[in-house]
């Protein structure tokens, strides 16, 4: 499983494009993007 740059649990989306972004990107653009929390189906123990 890949780890979403930065945050865990949080996924950064484009309102645009509705495509997945980077934290990075959320930061440079937040009137564009949106932070979704990520589910997390497996749970470490």
């Amino acid at each position: 499983m890949e780890e979403v740059s930065g945050m865990a649990g949080k996924r950064g989306r484009s309102a645009v494009t509705g495509r997945f972004v980077k934290q990075s990107t959320v930061k440079r653009h937040p009137k564009t993007t949106t932070n979704e929390s990520a589910g997390k189906r497996s749970k470490k123990t």
